[in-house]
């Protein structure tokens, strides 16, 4: 069971870095929907890319998997036979209840949950891969490697989606800044909570700008690259093998 995100309501003496432990498990949902502009319509959107993309007999990989939202989004979008999907996700806490939504859903593709560091882990076989708001809490030396692993276990014509927190140049990222705020004061969070969770979760999130993000992207080797998606500063790319 989920609950409301009140990890930050009380003042706290010292706030520590931002982590994906159980705590931050149990009110995930809440917390990303109320943080996070446009994430619902995102996840909404999802199976209507990859049910294009998706190819037979194929792998499809949610890169930092949390809770399971895209995987079962993307679960709903297969139809074709032998596809297998596969989350991976290095917090134990966010692991555990994402197998437990999986095994409550009824559709019958089937889906390995696994514990990892997406930076280790191995792609093969890949007709799409999903990056979540995942890349962003990596450590940015070790973005691109990942970003090759995955390019290289793709099938030709395959499939990356890669949403992220955008940074901007000082101007316009005043004004998403700015608006960001009001868009998680509406949804209910006060002043004391959205200054706590920004000093937890600074120099653990680490936002790029669109355009490293398009130049790692082609650096890859991905020859198609487009923002198909975004909200405030909050964005998803399509990069296509």
């Amino acid at each position: 069971m989920t609950s409301k995100d009140q990890l930050f309501d009380k003042p706290q003496p010292k706030v520590r870095p931002f982590e994906f432990n159980e705590a931050v498990a149990r009110v995930f949902p809440d917390m990303i929907e109320r943080s996070v502009p446009g994430y619902r319509l995102l996840i909404e959107m999802t199976p209507l890319i990859i049910k294009r993309a998706v190819r037979p007999d194929s792998h499809i990989y949610d890169l930092g998997c949390s809770l399971g939202a895209g995987t079962l989004a993307a679960r709903r979008a297969v139809s074709v036979p032998g596809v297998r999907i596969i989350g991976v996700d290095n917090a134990p806490d966010m692991v555990k209840r994402c197998r437990m939504a999986i095994a409550e859903d009824n559709s019958s593709v089937p889906v390995d949950i696994i514990e990892d560091d997406i930076t280790q882990t191995p792609i093969g076989n890949a007709s799409v891969v999903m990056l979540y708001f995942t890349l962003q809490f990596v450590p940015p030396e070790q973005r691109f490697g990942v970003l090759k692993t995955i390019y290289d276990g793709l099938q030709p014509g395959g499939t990356l989606l890669l949403a992220e927190k955008l940074a901007f140049d000082p101007d316009q990222q005043a004004w998403m800044d700015d608006h960001h705020v009001e868009f998680k004061k509406a949804q209910g969070y006060s002043d004391l909570e959205i200054a706590q969770k920004r000093q937890a979760i600074e120099n653990v999130l680490i936002p790029q700008s669109q355009d490293s993000h398009q130049k790692a992207l082609n650096k890859a080797g991905f020859s198609r690259c487009y923002r198909w998606f975004q909200a405030l500063n909050f964005a998803c790319f399509v990069a296509i093998k």
